[in-house]
């Protein structure tokens, strides 16, 4: 018999080394045979699943207020004493299940990955990764402290995003340079933050036997699909196809708003003219709006986030020392996600919690799997899972249809997020050509005020639309605030190939609706059990890099803007 795991992982939030260790010692002393695999598996699963809840909760308490100083030493214990041991608990598991000659059903993939990981596993990197990961910490910290005082009140940088999108040009300036000042002043302590994280890299790589980070990393994500040249040739794409495109919706906006150029504070006010988007005030209105629109998008969906709502899974509004951004993670033991965001009141909020939303459903879906390691998705895929969700709630948001807006404003709303959406593909190549030249020049890179020399000239070939005349130092550290250059390194291209899958998945649901959402579930159900280009094709896309794929998928966003809002005379 198996040591019996506790049924609730809540009881183990405390638990140190020394109580996880005899059910990791129990599972290694056993010698899995190929009729007692599936037992073997099924063991490791609930153990996998309990230190992985306890990795989330912990991290959950220290993003949710990064002034709780009682959770960041629960964290940083954790991280000290719970998770170097644990993984090479892990690491004993790998070899004892690699030395058995069989393959589950559908475990195929995961065993290739349990290769990999195997072979990159070094004792020396545990400590190595805890530190990297108190350093994200840190970072959290320096961005969820930053605030301003603004109209007789402190409030925080996002807490002035509403105001980018008033019709007072002036007051629209004066607040985004508040903001970007108030950022600029951390310039210096995360550049000290950049050099640490780039030591600890490097160190990481080396001690695992790679000449560099890029390659070891590659691994680690388990990109067994596509290369590094795979990823320059979509730049490479992106340059010749979307570039354009983007610089015309640009020049939309710029005649609409009658200027000589688009200032960094021009790119969130409606180019007519009209008040920004107010689809909610409080996070209940969204919540319920958001239900509204999942129900109408398909039965299955709308339970799903209905269970999050009943049980308290959604943290949405913005606060002071609040991390940053937005997330969606799992409880792997009580198989449940968890959204967390920073709300202000805007229409971005909207699509945040519905591209969050489409992580959950992906938790759901694959959470039925028997085994844990069934349930890890390529990134690439896991982002389709959310992006597409954008664009298949899309023609709910009206409010005769359960969602925020009249229906001007909903095609509006949809016209704002296919035009970002062609725009965002140039911002995702500059970030990931950016983190590849950071990694095939480390010795160059780990000095920030290089890297921001070599983020402007990419910025300035992917995004020349914007005129940063008099601002040059604050475009110079934009860089600085993609949290993923700091702190995911690499995962960021994902969006952009997920983006162009998502497109794809919307492009089916305008033939066929209800067909659509289920090909969709159905590639979320398939979890981490084939390749990239299986999930894709399961969803009802292709998963490409090309030019021509990039063309189909532009010319259908931007027909559809005009269609929803032709252009201005």
């Amino acid at each position: 018999m198996f040591a019996t795991l506790p049924e609730n992982a809540s009881s183990i939030l405390d638990w140190t080394w020394e109580d996880l260790q005899p059910y990791y010692a129990d599972l290694a002393a056993r010698s899995p045979a190929p009729d007692s695999v599936t037992e073997f598996l099924n063991h490791w699963t609930r153990l996998s699943e309990l230190v992985g809840e306890l990795a989330s909760r912990l991290y959950v308490a220290v993003t949710v207020n990064t002034a709780d100083s009682a959770a960041e030493k629960r964290y940083h214990r954790f991280l000290d004493n719970v998770y170097p041991p644990a993984e090479a608990a892990e690491q004993r598991l790998r070899q004892k299940l690699l030395s058995v000659d069989v393959v589950p059903a559908g475990f195929e993939i995961p065993l290739k990955k349990m290769r990999v990981d195997a072979d990159l596993f070094r004792e020396a990197n545990l400590l190595l990764k805890a530190e990297e990961h108190k350093l994200s910490s840190q970072y959290d910290k320096i961005m969820g402290s930053q605030t301003v005082e603004w109209e007789g009140k402190e409030i925080t940088v996002a807490q002035l995003r509403p105001v980018y999108q008033e019709i007072d040009r002036d007051r629209r300036e004066k607040a985004w340079r508040i903001a970007a000042e108030r950022q600029y002043r951390d310039r210096d302590a995360i550049g000290d933050l950049w050099r640490k994280f780039m030591d600890l890299r490097l160190t990481i790589a080396t001690n695992a036997g790679f000449s560099d980070y890029r390659s070891y990393r590659w691994l680690e994500f388990h990109r067994f699909d596509y290369t590094p040249d795979d990823c320059k040739r979509f730049h490479r794409a992106i340059e010749k196809v979307v570039v354009p495109a983007a610089q015309r919706v640009a020049e939309r906006r710029r005649i609409a708003l009658g200027l000589p150029s688009l200032r960094p504070w021009d790119l969130d006010v409606d180019q007519r003219g009209r008040p920004a988007l107010k689809p909610f005030r409080e996070a209940s209105e969204l919540i319920q709006g958001a239900s509204a629109i999942f129900h109408r998008l398909h039965p299955q969906v709308g339970a799903y986030f209905d269970t999050m709502a009943s049980e308290g899974l959604l943290d949405l509004e913005n606060r002071k020392n609040k991390a940053p951004g937005g997330y969606c993670t799992d409880f792997p033991a009580a198989k449940r996600p968890f959204v967390f965001m920073n709300a202000v009141g805007i229409h971005d909020d909207v699509q945040t919690l519905l591209h969050e939303s489409g992580h959950c459903f992906h938790t759901f879906e694959k959470s039925r799997l028997p085994f844990y390691h069934q349930r890890e998705v390529a990134m690439e895929f896991s982002e389709v899972a959310s992006m597409a969700m954008e664009l298949l709630a899309a023609p709910y948001l009206a409010k005769e249809a359960g969602g925020f807006y009249s229906k001007p404003d909903a095609a509006r709303a949809v016209v704002e997020h296919l035009s970002r959406s062609i725009q965002f593909w140039p911002y995702m190549a500059a970030v990931d050509a950016f983190q590849h030249w950071v990694y095939e020049h480390p010795s160059e890179s780990i000095d920030s005020e290089v890297c921001e020399r070599y983020w402007a000239e990419l910025y300035r070939r992917f995004v020349p639309w914007i005129d940063w005349a008099g601002l040059e130092d604050i475009m110079r550290t934009r860089w600085q605030r993609q949290l993923h250059i700091l702190t995911i390194p690499f995962y960021y291209v994902e969006y952009g190939l997920a983006q162009l899958g998502a497109v794809q998945v919307w492009a089916n649901s305008k033939r066929d609706p209800y067909g659509a959402v289920g090909a969709y579930l159905k590639a979320l159900s398939l979890g981490g059990t084939v390749g990239l280009p299986e999930l894709y094709a399961a969803a009802g896309a292709k998963f490409a890099f090309d030019a021509e794929t990039l063309s189909d998928a532009v010319d259908l966003m931007e027909h559809t803007i005009e269609e929803l809002e032709p252009a201005t005379p």
